[in-house]
């Protein structure tokens, strides 16, 4: 059995794996923040022009 080391070295690609690893963990926490913040002010946006036209027709 290999040791501990040897799994975390990757046969010497440890830098492209657990980069690899990294920057997608990273993204995939970070796209539901943006997807959440993109839907509110999409909300946002459309209750602003609901309440402009309201204002309007009065």
């Amino acid at each position: 059995m290999k040791s501990l080391s040897e799994f975390f070295n990757m046969g010497g690609y440890a830098l492209y794996v657990w980069g690899s690893f990294g920057v997608t963990a990273l993204l995939m926490i970070i796209e539901p923040i943006l997807v959440h913040q993109r839907r509110k002010a999409v909300i946002q946006r459309i209750s602003r022009l609901i309440r402009i036209k309201s204002e309007q027709k009065s």
